[in-house]
């Protein structure tokens, strides 16, 4: 496809949004589209300067186009959905080109100086803060990171969050009880990962041992990421699931729960609106 490398994200960006019913949180739709196109654990990992997965900022970089061309809604953090023009339009090589120009366009209107990506690996503009709240994680020491994973599991309604890490903790980090009523609960494990790679299948798999007549549900947090192949493993059938939590989700849970995150509105002018009133 002509035009910037990220183009080619974004036929099969809108497709997968259509097949979901139209929306989906952000770490689910990319996850979907690496999928849809067959990429690889390989191509994923490579990284831009930033430490960022080349594949996925490309796919943010198509979302941030559709949102600009009026083809998706960016007015819920964490959430990608498709408008009614995204869900009618032809998505063909030259409207996706053209619809690129136009964008463009527009972009080098309102400032003349900003990079494209070609010139500048950079995170797109709209998801800036959550790289730097990663990187703030990231280098938050170990005993750090579990204390405000445990603030998190907390937020999220998990009862009696205690840390338990140090040796000999045979990769439990952390325990809890997820209370379904008054009288019953079941017993959860966690584990912090503070990786800057993919956590891989053999990582779930022991994590999993350690479950064994300990707890019913087990949790694994990362600042990193999982594989196609560890995402599998998590849901193999006959074995207890593992719920994982990766950077893009752990960004998502932050700001749902506005931990250590403002919230700002940002309102864009809508010149039609006017029209009728000239």
């Amino acid at each position: 496809m002509k035009g910037s490398q990220f183009l080619i994200y974004i036929p099969p960006l809108v497709e997968v949004l259509r097949n979901i019913g139209g929306s989906g949180s952000t770490a689910d739709v990319i996850d979907q589209v690496i999928e849809h196109m067959n990429i690889s654990d390989e191509e994923v990992e490579k990284t831009i300067t930033s430490g960022a997965s080349r594949i996925r900022n490309r796919i943010q970089w198509a979302r941030m186009y559709l949102v600009k061309a009026d083809l998706m809604d960016s007015s819920q953090r964490g959430v990608w959905k498709l408008t009614k023009k995204g869900y009618d339009a032809d998505l063909s090589e030259d409207s996706v080109y053209s619809m690129f120009q136009k964008v463009r366009d527009t972009f080098q209107q309102e400032k003349k100086d900003k990079s494209t990506e070609e010139q500048s690996d950079i995170i797109v503009e709209d998801e800036a803060h959550g790289e730097t709240l990663l990187n703030i994680l990231k280098n938050l020491t170990p005993d750090g990171f579990e204390k405000i994973c445990k603030r998190l599991l907390s937020e999220v309604g998990i009862h009696d969050v205690q840390i338990t890490g140090g040796s000999g903790d045979q990769g439990i980090d952390g325990t809890g009880v997820i209370k379904v009523n008054e009288v019953v609960g079941f017993n959860v494990i966690f584990q912090c990962k503070k990786y800057k790679d993919s956590v891989v299948p053999h990582h779930v798999r022991d994590f999993r041992g350690t479950m064994q007549g300990r707890a019913d549900k087990g949790i694994i947090i990362t600042t990193g990421r999982f594989t196609a192949e560890a995402k599998k493993e998590a849901v193999r059938d006959g074995v207890p699931p593992i719920e994982l939590i990766d950077s893009e989700r752990l960004v998502s849970l932050f700001e749902k729960y506005q931990l250590g995150l403002k919230p700002k509105v940002v309102y864009d002018i809508v010149p039609d609106f006017f029209d009728n009133y000239k």
